[in-house]
């Protein structure tokens, strides 16, 4: 058997879940949490301190500790992975998602001192990973203390790690030494963090696939498989209860979808599919994925634990066997995803919840094996440019682009070809001009009068969204009105001349 050795064995291939997807259904069912025992002892704590006549503080102070105590609460996330030889270094992912997005966890799939180091200070919410293949030896002690020496106590508390996973997909991998090891290997690195007093700040979980349900389809039939149920989820799922961890599963609609439920997956307006041993429906294969896993939990008497989406995605590009497959798809998938998991409706079985998610994934990944769909599910280019915009980014960025994405304007070169009366001549930014300098260039051109309205949204101009591809437009728009002087092209050393004609589609430059 050939064996490829790949830059992170636990970032694993996900067409290989196909395999998985002829047993497992499309409906899962969801409990709705109250406030913990937790909240309420707050709640009243705060009630016995406050004047009775306060009583609009106490419920100032009720909803708050509610909110900000109610297990459930989600959040998005994205699964940062490396597979890949052209990412940007650690500390300009970091300062992009901190400064430009509102993504305020991510998910590692290794715990890359590099990256650990780079999201110190940011105060976005780091889960790191303990590979497949150290499963065994983290049932160690000695081990399992160590690995918390290296690769969490010199990080933290200056990076906020959260959780940390033992391993990935571990049960659908059918090694059953890494299975017989996952639970043990848990517990060991939860005693490991308890020594470091870590034990409150850090949980310790693992992600799995639904090739751990037998059925799922309807999500009432939703069960564990056999063996694997009551050997080595059930305990599993006892020490996530004890250690008030999450159950963490990665529920893939891409891959259960076909030309007929299409829609389906996406969150599309849809007849929807009906549970008939429920009178449940559902509207979303999402929902029904979540409610088969919920189902399974029940069964073991586990409805109580809470449920973190730690993969979801969908790929921008992939290869003509695969059904919708695009960048305007997978802006759909994505934008719905987020707006569904925050949105507090919850599923047909776990109504008024929100979901912890992580989305797969931040970049393009150009060294990831299999079809070409699994380079592309990327939410960013590895020059951090969007590959398409789900409202992540904060308004300030400006760097969203469309689903259909229209060439951008050319870069002048660094060293322009020396200017010749004989050709017409363009101006445009220098590459690796600063961003802010841009938006200054922009605000002056703009300022003066001149027609900015093709930059403008809905002008010919305004796509792409970018500081870049405004401030080429408008550069040269100065730059053409002043009669094509060399020194109209400066702006601060920013802009050169170039032959090259930036024009593109109904853009003219």
């Amino acid at each position: 058997m050939l064996h490829v050795a790949l830059p992170n064995p636990n970032h694993k291939v996900k067409h290989l879940k196909l395999l998985f997807f002829s047993h497992v259904g499309l409906v899962p069912p969801l409990h709705q949490r109250s406030p913990s025992s937790l909240t309420h002892q707050k709640l009243a704590m705060a009630k016995q301190f406050i004047p009775l006549s306060s009583s609009i503080l106490v419920a100032v102070i009720s909803l708050f500790l509610v909110s900000t105590l109610v297990p459930g609460v989600g959040s998005i996330g994205v699964n940062y992975g490396t597979v890949a030889n052209n990412l940007p270094p650690p500390p300009q992912v970091a300062h992009f998602l901190l400064e430009s997005t509102v993504i305020n966890r991510v998910k590692l799939y290794d715990a890359n001192p590099d990256i650990l180091k780079a999201f110190a200070h940011t105060g976005i919410a780091v889960t790191v990973t303990v590979p497949n293949d150290q499963i065994p030896l983290l049932t160690k002690l000695n081990f399992a203390r160590q690995w918390v020496e290296d690769n969490v106590q010199p990080y933290t508390p200056a990076t906020n790690i959260v959780r940390i996973l033992v391993g990935n997909e571990v049960i659908t991998t059918a090694d059953k030494m890494l299975i017989g090891n996952l639970v043990p290997a848990m517990q060991t690195l939860h005693t490991a963090l308890v020594a470091a007093s870590l034990d409150r700040r850090i949980q310790v979980s693992t992600p799995h696939s639904l090739g751990v349900l037998s059925n799922s389809s309807p999500p009432s039939s939703g069960k564990f498989r056999l063996g694997y149920d009551i050997h080595v989820l059930k305990p599993l799922l006892s020490f996530l209860r004890a250690t008030k961890s999450p159950f963490m599963i990665n529920p893939y609609p891409f891959f259960g979808c076909s030309p007929d439920t299409l829609d389906y997956a996406l969150f599309r307006p849809n007849a929807g599919v009906l549970d008939e041993n429920t009178g449940l429906l559902y509207t979303n294969m999402l929902d029904a994925q979540l409610d088969a896993v919920f189902l399974a939990m029940k069964v073991l008497g586990f409805d109580d634990l809470e449920i973190v989406i730690a993969e979801t995605g969908w790929p921008s590009m992939g290869d003509s066997t695969q059904v919708g497959v695009d960048a305007n798809v997978a802006s759909e998938y994505n934008g719905n995803l987020k707006r569904h998991v925050s949105s507090g409706a919850g599923t047909p079985l776990m109504p008024n919840r929100t979901f912890e998610t992580y989305i797969f994934a931040l970049f393009n990944e150009d060294l990831k094996p299999g079809p070409t769909s699994e380079r592309n599910f990327g939410l960013f280019q590895p020059d951090m440019t969007p590959v398409y915009d789900i409202g992540i980014l904060r308004p300030t960025a400006r760097s969203s682009i469309p689903n259909n994405p229209t060439p951008v304007p050319r870069v002048a070169p660094s060293n322009p070809t020396p200017r010749s009366s004989k050709r017409k001549q363009w101006c445009l930014p220098k590459t690796g001009a600063d961003d802010n300098a841009l938006q200054r260039n922009i605000d002056y051109v703009c300022g003066l009068g001149l027609d900015c309205g093709p930059i403008q949204q809905h002008g010919a101009c305004f796509i792409p969204n970018t500081v870049r591809a405004h401030a080429a437009f408008a550069m040269n728009l100065y730059y053409q009105s002043t009669g094509n002087n060399d020194s109209d092209c400066d702006f601060d050393q920013t802009g050169a001349i170039t032959n090259v004609d930036p024009s593109y589609g109904k853009c003219l430059y």
